[in-house]
């Protein structure tokens, strides 16, 4: 089964980094207001940011070592991705 660490942008220019099995889905929950209390309080914009683990407890090591970067990696992380 495949996990996927995402990094989604929300209105106010912050960043909201997750894990799971399915980024439509979970996108949508975000957007519905039934996701994340983060994603409550900041609307999510877009999904900047994917990768692809063969393992949930890969996925969740990927996403604890996003959320300690600082914003200017995580934007330098998500402006990588896009080239």
């Amino acid at each position: 089964m495949v996990f996927y660490v995402y990094i989604l942008k929300c209105l106010d220019g912050s960043f909201y980094t997750g894990y799971t099995k399915d980024v439509e889905e979970r996108t949508r929950q975000h957007q519905n207001g039934t996701g994340a209390r983060y994603t409550r309080l900041h609307k999510p914009e877009s999904v900047v940011y994917t990768e692809a683990f063969d393992s949930r407890s890969k996925a969740m090591k990927r996403e604890r070592e996003i959320k300690k970067l600082s914003h200017q990696q995580k934007l330098d992380l998500t402006t990588k991705s896009l080239e």
